[in-house]
């Protein structure tokens, strides 16, 4: 007998398999590394921040991009949104908690790299 855990059909049946094109988790893993969605996971790691000053943070990012990065990673379930009955109403974006599990190894990868890069010369 082979060594190690035996699956049986019920526990293989609850696993996602991403490399499958039809996988809900393959378009959860695709927004979470998109182009922006890293971004908007790293910015929001610390603290939550309006919409505005979640821009203002992304350099080179559109309003466009950020209102559809936040839509599907709101979807998600990676980010929350907090609208305030003001006029005009103000929204507040933060991380969830699977968005911090998510975003963890996302910024541990971001500070190895800007680690391990040489000095920028100014």
């Amino acid at each position: 007998m082979s060594e190690g855990a035996q699956l049986t059909h019920t526990e293989s049946a609850k696993r996602y398999d991403v490399f499958h094109t039809d996988c809900p988790a393959r378009d959860v893993v695709d927004h979470v590394t998109s182009r922006w969605g890293i971004w908007v996971l790293i910015s929001l790691r610390s603290n939550d921040l309006r919409f505005y000053e979640l821009r203002d943070s992304i350099h080179g990012m559109s309003e466009k991009m950020l209102s559809q990065t936040l839509r599907a990673l709101v979807k998600d379930g990676l980010v929350r949104r907090e609208v305030e009955p003001t006029t005009p109403p103000q929204v507040t974006y933060g991380l969830t908690e699977f968005g911090q599990s998510v975003g963890e190894p996302l910024r541990d990868l971001f500070d190895r790299i800007t680690q391990w890069l040489p000095p920028r010369d100014t």
